[in-house]
């Protein structure tokens, strides 16, 4: 991937030989779809004997209905217990055998399973995933084993981790469950939820969501075009396809009222401040303003929230702000550890006194710069390896609606200028759109508040 990085760093340097270079780095691409819905994207670069075969399906948590939460992360485990021609656990075995590497993960909009592999085993991803796409074992006992693992990992990254609650819960809050239901809820789902799953509705869901037709495959790496197709054909083609499942709805509203919520965590030693604000969706032509806003006030040592009310202050011992912007919706969430003895109060007003200032005031063009020098190098570091490519095209294709917008990232977020960040943060983070989230240690002596 020498040439792609070598272009991205250039990015938005004036010269031909600039314009040249960047061209030279664009990631190329190819795609076509089989009879039965599959879509199928090849991007070739042979600069090592690396290959990844990589799987989105277009279901997430926001695809889940009432007492079914959950769903779309226990399949992310359940996709590993088997199918009609490999046994429980054996894909990892298989893959590790061959010198790769693998695994899966869930969010609100997809679900994604790959493999990266030596270029001469791309037969083994391929296979792999199709035989589980087409014939993934759903069985009683599957399913009680990975409802308990799911459970564990629930009480392990959620209810024992001091926030984990908060972390939980605190990005559902802005949307409504009957506007928003689809964002009304955790990615991980509830324990009554589990406990409450049958084989009959985890068959159901399956069969609706994992089939070809709301699936797309890439493979990126060192590959033959005219065999990828071979392989893709002879182990996706005879796949059945599944009726399309119903359109999401999500009906989000901004500037609906302030809000305001407490909560008590037993876990936690110190109090937590957050502001969260509902924000646009990602593939809305504020996103890119919207990101870089959020780096400028709370992600790194230079941020505005960590110079101010950690650093400055002393206020808090920690702080941090991230932007979640889906696919239909989004929400921007900026945060603080109280430090010991700092009243909450206190925090929380210098938390909206740095807000204030960049609705108010003019972010300085350094500042800006800096931002979009630090997304530049994300996306150049995500893009040297082949899971990373492929990870960038999915991205494109499934929330910017194009491949291309792969190669137009960068560009988007470098054409961002200050008065944009001021007239997204007068848009979203406003009074008026925001709730603020306030977690407590328990009262001394147990308690409560």
């Amino acid at each position: 991937m020498v040439l792609l990085c070598t272009a991205l760093l250039a990015a938005g340097t004036a010269g031909p030989a600039a314009a040249q270079q960047q061209q030279a780095g664009r990631i190329t691409f190819d795609r076509y779809t089989l009879p039965n819905g599959l879509t199928v994207v090849l991007s070739e670069d042979h600069a090592v004997p690396v290959v990844t075969v990589n799987v989105w399906y277009h279901v997430g948590s926001s695809n889940e209905r009432l007492g079914r939460s959950g769903f779309a992360h226990l399949f992310e485990h359940m996709m590993f217990q088997g199918s009609a021609h490999v046994k429980k656990s054996e894909h990892l075995q298989l893959v590790e055998r061959a010198g790769g590497s693998m695994n899966g993960s869930t969010t609100e909009d997809r679900t994604n399973y790959f493999e990266t592999l030596p270029s001469n085993r791309l037969n083994l991803g391929l296979w792999l995933e199709a035989d589980r796409m087409r014939s993934l074992a759903i069985t009683p006992a599957n399913l009680e084993n990975q409802r308990q693992t799911v459970k564990e990992e629930r009480r392990l990254g959620v209810d024992n981790q001091p926030y984990g609650r908060a972390f939980e819960v605190g990005p559902t809050l802005p949307f409504d469950s009957t506007s928003c239901f689809p964002y009304s809820h955790s990615v991980i789902g509830s324990m009554a939820d589990l406990d409450s799953a049958k084989v009959e509705d985890v068959q159901a869901f399956f069969h609706q969501f994992y089939a070809p037709n709301n699936a797309v495959l890439a493979i990126v790496g060192d590959f033959d075009a005219a065999e990828a197709r071979a392989l893709v054909q002879q182990y996706y083609g005879d796949i059945p396809r599944a009726e399309a499942a119903a359109p999401l709805e999500c009906r989000m509203q901004f500037g609906t009222g302030s809000r305001r919520l407490e909560m008590t965590d037993d876990k936690a030693n110190l109090p937590l401040v957050a502001l969260i604000y509902k924000a646009a969706a990602v593939n809305d032509a504020d996103a890119p303003a919207l990101e870089l806003l959020t780096t400028i006030l709370g992600q790194g040592e230079s941020s505005r929230l960590n110079l101010r009310l950690v650093r400055q202050e002393r206020a808090a011992v920690q702080s941090f702000g991230f932007g979640d912007l889906r696919r239909s919706a989004g929400l921007v969430m900026l945060a603080a550890i109280d430090n010991q003895g700092i009243p909450t109060a206190r925090v929380e007003q210098l938390l909206n006194d740095e807000v204030d200032k960049v609705r108010n005031d003019t972010i300085a063009q350094a500042e800006l710069s800096k931002a979009q020098n630090q997304y530049r190098a994300g996306v150049v570091r995500q893009r040297q390896t082949s899971m990373g490519v492929a990870e960038a095209l999915q991205s494109a294709l499934w929330f910017d609606g194009s491949l291309d917008a792969a190669n137009t990232d960068i560009q988007r977020h470098l054409a961002v200028t200050t008065a944009d960040l001021r007239r997204v943060a007068q848009r979203y983070l406003t009074p008026e759109n925001r709730l603020t989230l306030i977690v407590n240690p328990p009262a001394p002596n147990g308690g409560g508040n």
